[in-house]
């Protein structure tokens, strides 16, 4: 469902991928080859949201930030996560069920572990693994970690995945 909000209408790239069931409000823009999946929500209702090209919004996931959202290209945002931050870098992997709390700055090339809750404010730097409750950087991401932040792999599953969805109308 795509929605304007206070005559602002969400602008979506042609091949972008929107699930039917998804909810997309207000001041949103959505680029190229990008998806968002089922029960997912988008509310720019309070800032503008910005999402990249390649940017996979799995089932379920809310985002939502008080003065607005930047989410760079190449980024998937795992089932259920909770995103109120103000910017994820390119080549990101927020976790299933993570929460990223107000005004957080994800950098490129990092990991959020599934679960993990990031605290108001935090700042991660390039190439970092966070884990925890609340989250922690633990280091590094590893050589196991970083098939998730390859963005050859991310358009070869969901990027695939969504175009067979978009094909078939689902």
């Amino acid at each position: 469902m795509i929605r304007t909000f206070d005559g602002k209408i969400p602008k979506i790239a042609d091949s972008a991928y929107i699930n039917e069931f998804s909810y997309i409000v207000g001041d949103v823009e959505i680029g190229e080859d990008s998806s968002v999946w089922p029960g997912a929500v988008l509310r720019a209702d309070f800032g503008r949201i910005n999402v990249g090209k390649n940017v996979h919004i799995e089932d379920n996931v809310v985002i939502h930030g008080t003065g607005g959202v930047e989410i760079g290209d190449n980024v998937i945002i795992g089932h259920s996560a909770v995103f109120h931050g103000k910017k994820i870098g390119n080549n990101v992997l927020i976790g299933m069920n993570a929460t990223v709390l107000h005004d957080v700055e994800i950098n490129d090339r990092c990991v959020i572990a599934g679960g993990s809750v990031v605290l108001e404010g935090m700042k991660i730097p390039d190439e970092s693994f966070i884990a925890g409750v609340p989250a922690k950087i633990k280091g590094k991401i590893s050589d196991d970690l970083e098939i998730w932040i390859d963005s050859e792999m991310m358009r070869n599953s969901y990027g695939e995945l969504s175009k067979k969805y978009k094909k078939l109308g689902l």
